[in-house]
């Protein structure tokens, strides 16, 4: 069993500090990173995107944003990594959440671009595709988007319903799907004649 390690604010703020010195602009190269594995720390963030310490709300956004730039996935598990140290947090369900909907249209097709709760603009597309799953308990459907090196945002229930809105039947291998078209690609949500099941 790993080990859980009770860390201060003071250690939180070093983690933090740790990532500032390392990054600017763009996002810190976590992918690339292998640090010694430190143990496992009370963070978690929850199924609506809320990252929790010990219990309390992590209430500033600023921090969590930043904690957020160094979020590595292996496997099913999920760490904070900085250059020296790789510590293990729990997530309830998907790192992040999808909160807003763009769609542009153009002359090139249509572009979905979904806005996290960190304020990260994501592109919907080849690299940041989307994926429905079903959900066992209502049997509609939980819709994820790619954000970075296998870290997923869940799509919110309201932006959900406004991809229904913009949704199409397209035929894919034979059967009608109804779904959504982004920078050149088709995503299937279900099979037409199952509409009103996915949305429940």
């Amino acid at each position: 069993m790993a080990k859980e390690r009770q860390i201060g604010k003071n250690e939180l703020e070093g983690i933090a500090g740790a990532v500032k010195s390392t990054s600017r602009r763009e996002l810190p190269p976590v992918h690339l990173w292998n640090p010694a594995y430190c143990g496992e720390i009370d963070i978690r963030i929850a199924v609506d995107g809320t990252w929790f310490y010990q219990g309390t709300t992590i209430g500033r956004p600023a921090l969590v944003k930043l904690f957020a730039s160094i979020l590595k996935r292996e496997g099913e598990k999920y760490f904070l990594v900085t250059p020296v140290e790789k510590c293990g947090i729990a997530v309830d369900d998907a790192p992040f959440l999808a909160i807003e909907l763009r769609i542009d249209d153009s002359a090139a097709g249509r572009q979905l671009c979904f806005r996290t709760n960190v304020d990260d603009w994501i592109a919907c597309g080849p690299d940041h595709p989307l994926r429905f799953e079903p959900e066992a308990r209502t049997g509609g459907l939980k819709p994820y988007l790619h954000v970075r090196h296998d870290l997923w945002a869940k799509v919110s229930r309201s932006v959900f319903y406004d991809l229904v809105e913009v949704g199409e039947a397209r035929e894919v291998a034979g059967i009608p799907m109804f779904g959504v078209s982004s920078g050149g690609q088709f995503y299937a949500m279900a099979p037409v004649d199952s509409l009103e099941d996915i949305t429940r």
